[in-house]
């Protein structure tokens, strides 16, 4: 057997220094790039000595390498030179080669210095599947992955380890596939079943649950830096809460990926794209947004595009793009030109505080809740049978105008304007009279106000008042009001006759009302938000209040008060006008036009046909209070409609600019210096657009998914690889380029790759780019359901498990664990989508970062705690604050989501168990399995300790772990019964009812037993 080397530092395994021949790839590359590439490889600026050792021709051209005399060669010469000023690397940039490392190179050298392009640049291909000695007892090829994974045991005299029992088997694979543990009917129903394809029944069952969507989801939000609020300073809040419902219907419905890659990144640039694939593009709208009044939008313009960039090159192609902003890439085939070319697929978005000051706000699509489009259709469909009537015959309203046409003041309706007797301000606003007789306020403008207005009406018998606001253009915004906007907020009207008593108001009308449920005296002047009118600003309106009973002057002073008491402050009158009417029918007392007068003199039998036309007309729009009811209805349900419409969620999206900006390499990647200008493109070094492909994301997206690309299936099926290995064929999953690490199985990745693009292995249903095909590849095959117990010998040649021997022992992400306490104590609830909600977390962290304007004008970011079922929705719906995000879970290792993340870190810290065993959500979780325990465990403790130990760990508890947590129990009991005080106290936590039959000194002990099982390293693990 050869001997191997380990070369931890470069992330590669098993490397052969013997016999075998050196793969310039897999033995030379990453030791070159590592050690030499940043002064000696693309990047012309960089480069010293003007040598570069990242092509062939120029490394021997140079007499760098000699090809066959490593003697002769003079990296090998610096490599081992004595001289301080001639070694190389030099001493001061911190890296050696070790023995090992130089061994390689010259052997390298020795084989003719073979140079080949980067693996990860050359388009997979799907290799035969290796020749294989007789499979080790136990071991079943199920599918190509064993073979390829037993080929590579073989090679390293290593055996693959038997497969694990049944109950670890479901609990693994169901914790993988939908992030939450099996039940212990599922573990039974699974164990009894002895059918030769239960397993894979198991499997398929898994990947049709919703679950499964949700599962596979959380992955794609850390590398969509999905969140929900917008970052830097103010992190005030948005709503991208549909765009992760598409995500997870997305994965449950098993789209294709390379359709779900085009919606992504172009689905508003489809032929008629639907809301659903216009919101698909929030995937690049997820990034960071500064609203800050210091910050300059052209800065942060491209610091939105260049995270696009990055993200995308991340996320599809697994190359560190980013490092191309300002400089050719130092390791990869990246120029800065290719760089900007990538950029300027992204730059043509329209942004707020750039081009929403050319009219470009940035794209915004609102989006109605489930079921909404079918209430708009039914009240649109209302208002259409009623504008059907209303454009009909009518009977019963013509019959009304011929009653109507005889009374006495048919032709003489009229408004009579006050003459007001010096108006008065409470607030000391000076209110001018002005020659039409309306009223100008004018100096100060309180907070609040009450203007009192008295005039001696010209008619005997007052019906109603009008009240007009004018526009103009000494006011914000034209007015009508004062207040900055141009809007008003009258709280209050009160109008008192001679007798100086108040007069009842019967009923009131606008020509426009911003207040919710329109505009009567009932919700708006008792108790409610009074009239205003906004955005309607800028424009003249007119209010109308007619009395319960005729108001009689008796030649005295009528007084009208108006009270302006909102909350919002400065929103009064600027201009405004009183009028008073002696009409029965107030709100349609407007004076009639003159031709209208003229008809109403002459008989009916003297009028023309045009004449009664218009008379009806007029009628009908202004007098009839049957098609006044009916314009009401109308009106009310075109209002219903608008409210469902203003309460849809909005979702931020792609949409490009009617004239797309030019883009322009920017020098030192700093936003106000342009260089070059470029045009869209991808990287030289990768394949071109296809051809006839648009240079729009629409097209770079099929660029992406084309079947020959080198990139976006290999960089994909390796992070699926690394969902249920814990690390990555490709261990840097996020780097394909030549920092990052050679794949472990070259082969085994080129082939998921292709059977991902273009699926051969029969026996289920499957198509093109399907996700859900490589995930049951993976998880049916025997690799993955092998044990994951190491041997001493296993885990000291392999303790990362790179060459699958066994399968990897991973702790639960953040999220899983969560959702593992909240199942298994029956308090999780399964609603799927929707918006965020915001479990227990310490308080004031959010004050503690909140921006603040002042205390009157702007609400601090408070953080407040979700209630009832809310409470216990799986973790990914937990609302996420970029500068605060939930502290729990980045306590278990969850990223901030301020960029793009495709690989999280793993560890264990005291601080993990601190929370797992203190933060509300766990200690109430711990009270509930308790109560379940308890109730629906049996009459013995060892009974009890049996089924909380198995809705935990799914297996039935060792005799000896039965007598470790009794002695918990007794313990515990022993603690609680002597301090009663204290057994309230935990008992307290969380915001569930208590079982209040249950007595709280043992309620107390068996929580502190669920704890215990809880914090097991065996519940915390998925093995």
């Amino acid at each position: 057997m050869h001997r191997y080397v380990l070369v931890f530092a470069l992330g590669l395994v098993a490397v052969p220094v013997g016999a075998q021949t050196v793969d310039f790839n897999r033995d030379v590359r990453p030791v070159l790039a590592e050690a030499c590439f940043a002064c000696h490889g693309p990047d012309d600026k960089a480069r010293k000595g003007d040598l570069r050792l990242d092509t062939r021709a120029d490394a021997t051209a140079a007499g760098a390498i000699v090809p066959g005399k490593p003697a002769e060669s003079a990296v090998v010469q610096r490599l081992l030179s004595g001289d301080p000023g001639k070694i190389m690397p030099p001493p001061k940039t911190g890296k050696k080669l070790t023995a090992a490392q130089v061994e390689t190179l010259k052997k390298w050298i020795a084989e003719g210095a073979e140079y080949r392009g980067h693996w990860a640049f050359t388009a997979p291909k799907r290799a035969p599947l290796p020749k294989l000695a007789v499979p080790p007892a136990g071991f079943r090829i199920r599918n190509p992955i064993d073979a390829f994974v037993l080929a590579r045991l073989e090679k390293e005299g290593l055996k693959p380890s038997p497969e694990a029992d049944k109950v670890t088997l479901i609990r693994r694979v169901t914790l993988d596939l939908t992030g939450l543990p099996p039940t212990p009917a599922e573990v039974e129903a699974f164990v009894a079943d002895a059918s030769a394809d239960t397993y894979e029944k198991l499997v398929d069952r898994l990947l049709a649950s919703p679950r499964y969507g949700e599962r596979m989801a959380l992955e794609w939000l850390d590398a969509a830096r999905y969140a929900d609020t917008h970052g830097y300073h103010i992190d005030s809040g948005r709503d991208m809460t549909r765009w992760r419902d598409y995500v997870i219907r997305a994965f449950h419905t098993n789209m294709p990926f390379d359709r779900f890659t085009v919606e992504q990144f172009a689905g508003d640039l489809l032929p008629n794209p639907t809301p659903e694939q216009k919101i698909a593009t929030g995937f690049h709208r997820n990034h960071m947004i500064n609203f800050e009044g210091g910050a300059i939008p052209e800065e942060y313009q491209t610091a939105y595009v260049v995270d696009r960039v990055n993200t995308a090159s991340t996320v599809w192609l697994g190359l560190s793009m980013g490092c191309a902003q300002c400089h050719d890439h130092k390791y990869d085939p990246i120029t800065m030109k290719d760089f900007y070319r990538f950029y300027a697929f992204f730059n043509t978005i329209p942004e707020n505080g750039l081009d929403g000051q050319r009219g470009n706000a940035a794209p915004v699509l609102r989006v109605p809740a489930t079921g909404d489009a079918e209430k708009i259709a039914g009240l649109l469909a209302k208002v259409a049978a009623l504008d059907t009537k209303l454009a009909g015959p009518l009977p019963e309203v013509d019959a009304g105008q011929a009653e109507w046409e005889k009374t006495p003041d048919a032709g003489k309706i009229v408004w009579y304007s006050a003459d007001p007797a010096a108006p008065k301000s409470k607030g000391g606003a000076t209110l001018t009279v002005l020659d039409d007789k309306s009223i100008r306020a004018s100096g100060t403008n309180p907070a609040t106000e009450t203007y009192t207005v008295t005039f001696r009406p010209v008619v005997a018998t007052m019906t109603g008042l009008r009240l007009e606001v004018f526009a103009d253009d000494a006011m914000p915004a034209r007015g009508p009001g004062r207040s900055g906007n141009g809007n008003f907020v009258m709280t209050g009207i009160k109008v008192s006759g001679g007798d100086k008593k108040p007069a009842a108001l019967k009923s009131a009308s606008a020509d426009y009302s911003q207040t919710d449920g329109g505009f009567d005296v009932a919700t708006t002047f008792k108790g409610g938000p009074g009239w205003a009118i906004y955005p309607e600003v800028g424009k003249d309106h007119a209010a109308v209040f007619a009395f319960a009973s005729p108001l009689a002057a008796g030649g005295k002073d009528v007084t009208v008060e108006l009270r302006f008491q909102s909350v919002f402050s400065q929103h009064q009158f600027g201009k405004f006008r009183l009028s008073v009417t002696d009409s029965p029918n107030p709100h349609g007392a407007t004076t009639p036009p003159a031709a209208i007068a003229t008809v109403l003199k002459a008989a009916a039998r003297d009028r023309t046909p045009k004449q009664a036309v218009d008379l009806r007309a007029y009628y009908r729009a202004s007098i009839s209070p049957v098609v006044r009811a009916m314009k009401d209805e109308v009106a009310g349900l075109r209002k219903q409609v608008a409210d469902i419409e203003a309460s849809a969620s909005t979702a931020m999206v792609m949409q490009e600019m009617p004239t797309p900006r030019e883009t322009f390499m920017l020098v030192r990647g700093q936003y106000d210096k342009k260089g070059e200008k470029v045009s869209a493109g991808v990287p030289a070094s990768l394949p071109p657009l296809p051809a006839g492909s648009p240079a729009n994301r629409l097209g770079l997206a099929k660029w992406l998914v084309a079947p020959d690309h080198p990139l976006t299936a290999r960089v994909t099926v390796n992070r699926y690889w690394q969902m249920y290995f814990g690390t990555g064929i490709v261990k840097t999953a996020e780097d394909f380029g030549t920092q990052g690490e050679f794949p472990t199985h070259p082969e085994l990745l080129d082939w998921l790759a292709c059977e991902f693009v273009t699926p051969t292995v029969t026996g289920h249903e499957s198509h093109g780019w399907d996700v859900r095909h490589i995930q049951r590849l993976i998880v049916t095959s025997s690799t993955y359901r092998q044990s994951s117990r190491a041997t001493a010998d296993l885990h000291h040649r392999d303790p990362e498990n790179r060459l699958l021997a066994r399968m990897t022992r991973v702790r639960l992400p953040a999220e899983f664990l969560r959702d593992q306490s909240l199942a298994v104590s029956g308090l999780l609830n399964g609603e799927i989508g929707g918006k965020s909600v915001s479990p227990y977390q310490p308080p004031g962290i959010w004050e503690e970062l909140a921006f603040r304007l002042d205390n009157k004008n702007f609400t601090a970011q408070i953080y407040e705690p979700s209630t009832g079922k809310d409470l216990y929705r799986r973790t990914m719906y937990t609302f996420w604050k970029r500068t605060a995000p939930p502290p729990s879970l980045v306590t278990l290792d969850a990223p901030d989501r301020e960029v793009c993340t495709v690989r999280r870190p793993r560890t264990n810290t005291p601080l993990q168990a601190l929370v797992l065993m203190n933060d509300p959500t766990y200690v109430e979780a711990a009270r509930k399995l308790a109560e379940r325990t308890m109730t629906e465990g049996g009459a013995t403790a060892a009974e009890r300790i049996t089924f909380a130990f198995r809705l935990a760990a799914a297996r039935k508890p060792a005799e000896p772990e039965v007598r470790v947590l009794q002695r918990v129990l007794d313990t515990q009991r022993e603690k609680y019964r002597a301090a009663p005080d204290a057994a309230k106290k935990l008992l307290a936590v969380g915001a569930s009812p208590r079982n209040e039959k249950l007595d709280a000194a043992e309620l107390a002990a068996w929580t502190m037993v669920a704890t215990t099982i809880l914090n097991l390293d065996e519940v915390l693990t998925r093995n």
